[in-house]
């Protein structure tokens, strides 16, 4: 609600927040006069614990309102921090997928220099097939553009080593297949071959490619390593009057590393590939992180990533969306 609310004030946006009106209320009380928020009612909710056959069970749940909301025209982007699955379940059955693609996908923003690199797939469809894969660059490089202004995006393909033949089945036909012309006159994708995972951190390419599975173990290893290495960190600067005053001196840099390397700096992943903007936080997201992936959703929608995943994948797969009641 805090995150809402102050993305609200800040942006100048409208939130709907979607769920049960007598849980929102008191909570929306707390966090401050929002006049440009508001709530739309919801029945249910998906618990965290729930995979992606909730998203039938449970027609009138938070997130199919919220999906329903911009079906119907009523919102241009929907934020959750609820179980991906149920999120990506859910967008599917609600939300159509844009033409020429054939599942969406999740990219992220790996905390790389100059600008962050985006992770793609990070857990949305664990064994694609290998021409999702070039799906998967084209929304990668069109996330990339948009969010990170990179003017011509280069893509790498995770597997366990750098040379082409590497991989498993999928790994090597995805090679293959992006380092050949894109099909449907898709716009071409600067494909710099293989990187393996000691190379996520890099920078040597803007977008990487993978599956959902592989994206999502090298995510949470990320997300572990830095969570541990934080943590042995502040132990190290704090262990002695020396330390401590060392990191008097360095606390401007320390905090620019640390708000780098915070994934709620970020907003979330993006799940690109579907006629609508969603972005999915954190499940535990602090108002800090909420109120970014409303920025983030915000700047998506208004640079209009959907319209540039469409171009990036030819003019023979350009469709209109025609909104249903």
């Amino acid at each position: 609600m805090a995150g809402a609310v102050a993305a609200s004030r800040d942006l100048g946006i409208r939130v709907a927040l979607a769920g049960r009106p007598h849980l929102i209320r008191p909570l929306l009380a707390k966090a401050g006069p929002a006049p440009n928020v508001y709530i739309e009612a919801a029945e249910e909710s998906i618990a965290m614990g729930e995979g992606a056959l909730a998203s039938w069970r449970r027609p009138r749940s938070s997130i199919a309102v919220a999906c329903q909301l911009v079906r119907r025209g009523q919102a241009d982007a929907v934020i959750s921090a609820g179980s991906t699955a149920a999120i990506v379940a859910t967008a599917q059955i609600r939300l159509r997928p844009l033409p020429g693609v054939g599942r969406p996908a999740l990219a992220v923003a790996l905390p790389t220099r100059p600008h962050p690199t985006v992770l793609i797939d990070a857990g949305a469809i664990a064994d694609p097939k290998p021409e999702m894969l070039v799906q998967f660059a084209q929304l990668g490089v069109a996330y990339a553009e948009i969010a990170h202004g990179v003017a011509k995006p280069r893509v790498g393909l995770l597997t366990i080593g750098a040379e082409p033949g590497k991989g498993n089945k999928l790994a090597r036909r995805g090679h293959e297949l992006l380092n050949s012309d894109p099909p449907h006159g898709g716009m071409p994708i600067s494909f710099a071959g293989n990187v393996e995972g000691n190379d996520l951190l890099a920078g040597q390419v803007d977008v990487i490619v993978t599956d959902g599975f592989t994206g999502n173990v090298a995510l949470k290893t990320l997300e572990g390593t830095a969570s541990y290495s934080a943590a042995q960190f502040r132990t190290a600067i704090t262990s002695s009057a020396v330390a401590r005053i060392g990191a008097m001196l360095q606390r401007r840099a320390l905090h620019q590393m640390s708000e780098r390397f915070d994934s709620e700096t970020y907003g979330g992943a993006a799940l690109l590939g579907l006629e609508a903007t969603i972005v999915i936080a954190h499940g535990a997201v602090t108002a800090r992180g909420a109120a970014a992936a409303c920025k983030l959703a915000a700047e998506l929608t208004e640079r209009r990533i959907t319209e540039r995943i469409r171009e990036r994948l030819g003019p023979s797969r350009a469709g209109h969306f025609l909104r249903r009641p």
